[in-house]
């Protein structure tokens, strides 16, 4: 009996000791940690073929290992220059395989806005992590549900907000923590170019085109961080000079913002203006910014002589190597989903008060 009993337990051990040393659990502790992640575009757009990619090639955190797109005549093109396997190559209606895929840790999507929260949200849904690039969505309620679905799915999220990697606008946002130069009071902000194109996204309103979601956000953006507060209430007002290109969007828009502090704000963003400047008054001294939202060369100066002008090889690459530093250490997102949502609430806010002439409290 006693003999019989001891065989029992000893076969009983092994069994308990072979169901929690399952092959998943076993490859899962002994997997080495990944020294890069491997990142799939979605859409090979202009930002994305002449931006993202190049700047791919310049991080030590990451890496392209994959693409997705509508338009097949680009693939080889893309597989000779950046030596993509076939196996790594998708399109919009096959996305949810990524999710078996090794080769790829992160989905980038860089579609017009519209698409934003739809692919990000499918992105999370195959377990891997998300980058979407900015504006974040359409609306608040977009923005919510892609962070709920890299909660539930326990990925992280970030907005290719660039310009907060860039140490020159990390600089005047020390200044708004600090408070050297006492409290803020005024800010101009101003963030736009002249885009002659007629039949591109970015006039199109079911796209999510527009100059306020576009190039409004880095105005948006410099007042929000300069007084590192949340607006309490806006004003604002849409204009256009030419009907026959801008007829569904704004080309231009002016708003100001009143902050909790007191501290106001004019902002200006526009397709048909060049602008690209922040300047932010406290009560006793001042931060200038000239170019402000640019990709490279943004330098500025502050009251007391202090010239903030950090050099920077490449902001995209800046960025996307943080974001992935980010993932492989567990950290939090410099630029999470939570800060996307925070100035489409803002961009909703701007365009009620465009249409109805009013100031609209946030």
């Amino acid at each position: 009996m006693n003999k019989k009993r001891r065989e029992f337990i000893q076969k009983t051990a092994i069994i308990a000791t072979s169901t929690a040393f399952t092959p998943n659990i076993i490859l899962s502790a002994t997997k080495a940690k990944k020294e890069k992640l491997g990142v799939a575009l979605v859409g090979l757009g202009y930002y994305s073929s002449q931006l993202l990619a190049p700047a791919l090639k310049l991080t030590k955190n990451c890496e392209l290992t994959g693409i997705v797109t509508g338009s097949p005549e680009k693939i080889p093109i893309w597989q000779e220059k950046y030596n993509i396997k076939d196996k790594n190559v998708y399109n919009y209606q096959n996305l949810e395989e990524i999710g078996n895929n090794p080769d790829i840790d992160v989905i980038y999507v860089v579609l017009p806005p519209s698409m934003h929260a739809e692919y990000s949200i499918r992105a999370a849904n195959t377990g891997k992590h998300v980058w979407c690039e900015k504006p974040m969505a359409m609306s608040v309620d977009e923005c919510e549900a892609m962070i709920k679905a890299c909660k539930d799915n326990k990925v992280k999220l970030a907005i290719g907000y660039r310009c907060q990697h860039d140490p020159n606008i990390q600089a005047y946002m020390k200044v708004a923590n600090k408070l050297p130069f006492g409290n803020t009071k005024m800010i101009s902000s101003a963030a736009g170019y002249f885009d002659g194109r007629t039949d591109h996204w970015k006039q199109n309103k079911k796209l999510g085109g527009g100059a306020m979601g576009d190039m409004g956000v880095y105005a948006l953006q410099g007042a929000r961080l300069a007084t590192g507060e949340e607006p309490i209430s806006v004003l604002a007002k849409s204009s256009t000079t030419r009907p026959n290109i801008y007829h569904e969007v704004e080309e231009t828009m002016m708003f100001q913002l009143e902050f909790p502090s007191g501290a106001l704000a004019a902002c200006h963003t526009s397709f048909g203006i060049r602008m690209n400047y922040l300047q932010v008054n406290y009560e006793k001294g001042w931060v200038k910014m000239e170019p402000h939202w640019a990709y490279s060369g943004n330098n500025g100066s502050m009251s007391d002589g202090t010239i903030i002008n950090y050099p920077l090889e490449n902001q995209q690459a800046k960025q996307m190597d943080e974001d992935a530093d980010s993932i492989l250490n567990n950290k939090p997102m410099i630029v999470p989903g939570e800060e996307g949502l925070r100035d489409i609430r803002v961009v909703e806010a701007v365009y009620r008060s465009a249409s109805r002439n009013c100031i609209v409290r946030i």
